[in-house]
């Protein structure tokens, strides 16, 4: 490849999606112009306390807001939309542009954020285009996925035509009837496009992705064999799967209770907008399945991946307020775990098998198959598209590795393509593709409250306090260096072998030794005048409980240490300051 001249370069700019699965957020940028395609979220890890969500570091785009043209969505999976609302709250996306489905479950994320005045909405339709910016004119494909409204999308750019792929699989017979735009693809493939930008999830996965359609025999078996109750779990927002379960609820006989806001949400406007059908009569009110026979009832619930929140794990740790398991009821999990879910997946498994409950899961039962293609997929983009250079996005390195194994096995040389890191701008002319830069990457995470990030420092001190615990304590020192009142010493979550009242000796003795050291330094007087310094005194007790408490329990509690100053000085004191204060003058 030739030097990259930047300055007349089509910048791509990943901010989330690459070497882990969530967050998908890429930036174009020509010039003074910059488009965004989705934003999405992900998940907690473990170590991540009280964090609800975690956002991609958006520091580049707040940085250059005044740049921002608009934004593509692809479809309305929450790893590609979940975050706007949240950046909305930052900086102004001017217009966004999506299919129907993903726009109608936005436009409600937005009224519930208080962010609907940051943006204007606008729905597209298979083959239309919109001018997003000057210089970039993008071109709605329609794909398949295990979402409705699923798009690819061509970027008509001064250097050429990009295709993004979003999520797609190949399913030549869609659940909706909405079949793959092969044609168009291969039209830009004859054309000419500069590069391609391609879905890595199951690069790993030999063949093809087996067509939504393959579960639904399987799901029909399950469901005719079930005796008594059954409960259903899948992503809420595959559509294609929640309309088969709701069509083989009807076909065995069986009544719909829906369980879980984000299931109630997305089936609500997937019917309005005719991608499910079904009649009213179909779905009951949890308060009146008592009334219905246990062999006619179906509880769709949310709650595949473990979530703690959601509706399906608090049924399993017996907190949901209207649904118990009980003998006889059988339990379906229509969806595998994705990457670091599985123990949380597990463990739900478990504990509904220990009240009483049937539990299907698993690949071979045949009642989940993937939304992404496999290799066989993605192999057959490549042949449609014929692109010039290429760029594996949205998954894990080994993922990434492997697609552009596949990609050089269909001819496309080593040298035009790359992987690259969330953070990495990539420069493409057209004759010229590599890394040219990087901007700050890394997350960004939000707690229950909304109203702000958890920085770095807010999530170590929770990581230390469910690692070590917390102490605290609380001392009244009088004016002489006595105690004015017994210390009050509180252990929460701190392992010990001492006894308690062993602990609390030390501590007293501690922080004696601290002030009888400070009263009786004639180099370092804690009286300086008239006034002692409390504050400093505070400072000193805390250090020093901090590394006793470190030496005997090994392990590194948080301290907090409550020093109680007296009210008013003896009138000694007192005296001693006016005569401080006259002679001064």
């Amino acid at each position: 490849m030739s030097q990259i001249d930047s300055s007349n370069a089509l910048k791509i700019i990943p901010l989330g999606g690459l070497h882990e699965i969530g967050k998908n957020t890429c930036v174009f940028e020509y010039n003074d112009e910059i488009v965004l395609l989705d934003a999405g979220l992900a998940f907690p890890t473990d170590g991540m306390h009280g964090v609800n969500v975690v956002l991609p570091d958006m520091t580049y785009l707040r940085e250059n807001r005044h740049k921002i043209r608009g934004m593509i969505v692809t479809h309305g999976h929450e790893d590609h939309i979940g975050g706007i609302a949240f950046h909305l709250k930052q900086f102004d996306i001017p217009v966004i542009y999506g299919p129907k489905l993903a726009m109608a479950l936005l436009k409600d994320k937005l009224a519930e954020a208080g962010v609907s005045d940051r943006t204007k909405l606008h729905t597209v339709s298979p083959r239309q285009t919109v001018r997003i910016s000057p210089s970039i004119l993008v071109e709605y494909i329609r794909n398949t996925h295990s979402m409705a409204d699923s798009f690819t999308v061509a970027l008509h750019t001064p250097v050429g035509v990009v295709i993004h792929t979003g999520d797609f699989k190949i399913d030549h017979t869609p659940v909706d009837g909405e079949l793959f735009d092969f044609q168009r693809l291969a039209e830009h493939g004859e054309k000419g496009v500069l590069c391609l930008i391609s879905d890595s999830t199951n690069s790993e996965v030999p063949g093809f992705t087996p067509s939504e359609r393959a579960v639904y025999p399987n799901l029909d078996r399950v469901f005719s064999q079930a005796k008594g109750r059954l409960l259903v779990t899948t992503f809420a927002s595959s559509v294609h799967r929640v309309n088969m379960i709701l069509d083989l609820a009807k076909k065995n006989g069986r009544v719909v209770s829906v369980v879980g806001r984000s299931m109630l949400n997305v089936i609500a406007h997937a019917r309005n907008l005719g991608y499910i059908q079904c009649q009213d009569d179909l779905f009951v009110p949890l308060n009146m399945l008592n009334k219905v026979p246990d062999e006619n009832v179906l509880i769709l619930t949310t709650g595949s991946q473990g979530e703690p929140m959601a509706a399906l794990t608090r049924i399993a740790n017996s907190e949901h307020r209207q649904v118990k398991i009980r003998e006889g009821d059988t339990v379906v999990f229509s969806a595998n775990p994705i990457p670091g879910n599985t123990i949380a997946v597990v463990n739900t498994i478990d504990k509904l098998m220990m009240l009483g409950a049937k539990v299907v899961y698993g690949k071979d039962k045949g009642i989940h198959v993937s939304g992404h293609g496999a290799q066989e997929d993605q192999k057959m983009m490549i042949a449609l598209t014929r692109p010039k250079f290429f760029l594996p996005v949205h998954g894990e390195h080994r993922m990434l590795v492997k697609h552009s194994e596949t990609a050089q096995s269909m001819g496309i040389p080593a040298e035009n393509m790359v992987i690259i890191n969330n953070g990495d701008v990539v420069g493409l002319t057209p004759d010229s593709f590599g890394i040219v830069g990087k901007v700050p990457s890394g997350i960004e995470l939000v707690d229950s409250s909304q109203s702000g990030m958890v920085n770095q420092r807010v999530l170590k001190e929770r990581q230390q306090l469910a690692e070590d615990g917390i102490i605290t304590v609380a001392a009244a020192i009088g004016w002489n260096g006595k105690w004015a009142a017994k210390p009050e010493v509180h252990l929460r979550g701190v392992v010990t072998t001492l006894e308690k009242s062993k602990l609390e000796q030390q501590i007293v003795r501690t922080i004696e030794s601290v002030v009888r050291d400070r009263w009786d330094d004639p180099k370092q007087p804690i009286l300086t005048g008239a006034e002692i310094d409390w504050n400093r005194l505070k400072d000193e007790i805390e250090a020093s409980l901090r590394r006793m408490l470190r030496r005997e329990l090994q392990s590194n509690p948080t301290v907090v240490f409550l020093l109680q100053p007296p009210a008013e000085p003896p009138a000694a004191l007192a005296g001693r300051r006016q005569r401080s204060s006259a002679k001064a003058s």
